[in-house]
């Protein structure tokens, strides 16, 4: 006999205005893309060699290009350019073309052409969050990379040097009104990036599933998703041109983003934002020094105080996928993944000159982060240290 199934909890979810997806679909970003306008403002990145063929491309369908290379992850004066060439080249769409800082370059351009005002009057955190009153420009978001999601997320991190921190400009209004995406664009990523941004994109289909704002919906692209990064991922880092590996990981990624913005994520995240203001570290390296201590911490913290906590179900579902035994112990989960980041040479903290000795300030922003309030435990300031000391 069949056993009752507890019935959903009520739940909302919000994507791209149209998702497209596989080998080969780049070569219909031009048609797309005049469905929107004749000219466009492109952001992409450094690598002319990965960009060229698509700006070739798009002329050759008759769209005049003004182009805006970004070389370092956004912040506010990146996006206050990009905005101001936009408006001076009075164009119709914008197109992001490259890895997750490209795309929230070409978000935040796309969203703050018609939102007038400085950009500080909507950013959190350290400006006034005013709401997002106006439609962005129409965005297509074209990732290269295959981590951050952020082709169907709605909010783009910019870096405010001045303040040390990375903070959201966030609305529902800037989902992309299109994400394509294509594995074939990640073929060429070389091994280094492939498993700092595979460790971005495993992290996004990991928090979600144990976060307090769960859905039926998020749960099944995450498991999903976890079974095709623990898969794929060391396939894609030591045989790129593995088309079957590059597809899982795109679609594993574009899981996470899809995830992430209809569910919290959780202390990796939480800590992983502020780091990142304070260090020049890359997100993926950050989140893969971090992520195998949040889980047992977060695992430790749960069985000690919260022991019955539905997300330690959760974790030994994570386990089990990871190791393929349906009865693995749950800790298992947080020391295979410690195997791997030692396998693939994934440094620690300290490799981006971060000591215990700077720990407070870093402390008190993570706790204050919006990724911290969907941890599933709420974890203390010891917790948190703990996890940094292991994290090193």
């Amino acid at each position: 006999m069949i056993q009752p199934v507890e019935p959903p909890k009520a739940f909302t979810f919000s994507t791209a205005g149209k998702i497209i997806f596989g080998p080969g679909t780049h070569l219909q970003l031009g048609d797309t893309a005049l469905q929107f306008g004749a000219k466009v403002f492109l952001v992409h990145g450094k690598s002319m060699e990965r960009h060229q063929p698509l700006i070739d491309m798009l002329r050759s369908k008759g769209l005049h290009i003004h182009e805006y290379p970004v070389h370092i992850e956004p912040t506010i004066n990146t996006v206050a350019s990009g905005v101001t060439s936009c408006h001076q080249n009075e164009c119709d769409l914008v197109i992001g073309i490259g890895g997750g800082s490209v795309l929230d370059t070409g978000k935040a351009v796309a969203t703050l052409v018609n939102n007038p005002g400085d950009i500080t009057d909507y950013l959190e955190i350290i400006g006034r969050g005013k709401p997002l009153l106006a439609d962005p420009l129409p965005y297509i978001a074209v990732p290269t990379t295959a981590g951050t999601g952020a082709e169907v997320t709605a909010n783009a991190v910019i870096g405010s040097p001045e303040h040390r921190l990375k903070v959201s400009l966030r609305s529902p209004r800037m989902l992309p009104r299109v994400a394509l995406v294509d594995p074939e664009l990640t073929i060429t990523m070389p091994p280094a990036i492939t498993v700092l941004t595979g460790m971005d994109a495993l992290t996004q289909v990991l928090e979600p599933y144990v976060s307090l704002q769960n859905s039926p919906l998020t749960d099944q692209l995450c498991i999903d998703g976890l079974k095709r990064a623990f898969s794929a991922l060391p396939r894609a880092c030591t045989n790129g041109s593995d088309i079957q590996a590059r597809s899982n990981m795109a679609l594993a990624s574009l899981y996470g983003g899809l995830a992430l913005a209809n569910a919290k994520l959780g202390a990796v995240h939480g800590i992983a934002g502020p780091f990142g203001g304070m260090y020049d570290a890359p997100h993926g390296g950050i989140c893969a020094a971090l992520l195998p201590h949040v889980m047992a911490i977060n695992i430790e913290a749960m069985l000690e105080r919260e022991p019955e906590n539905s997300a330690l179900a959760r974790y030994q579902h994570i386990a089990a996928m990871i190791t393929g035994n349906p009865d693995a112990d749950i800790h298992e989960g947080p020391k295979q993944l410690l195997a791997f980041c030692k396998q693939f040479s994934i440094p620690g903290l300290a490799a981006y000159g971060f000591s215990m000795d700077n720990v407070t300030a870093l402390l008190q922003a993570a706790q204050n982060a919006s990724s911290m309030k969907g941890n599933p435990i709420a974890l203390t300031e010891n917790d948190l240290r703990h996890i940094l000391q292991r994290a090193l």
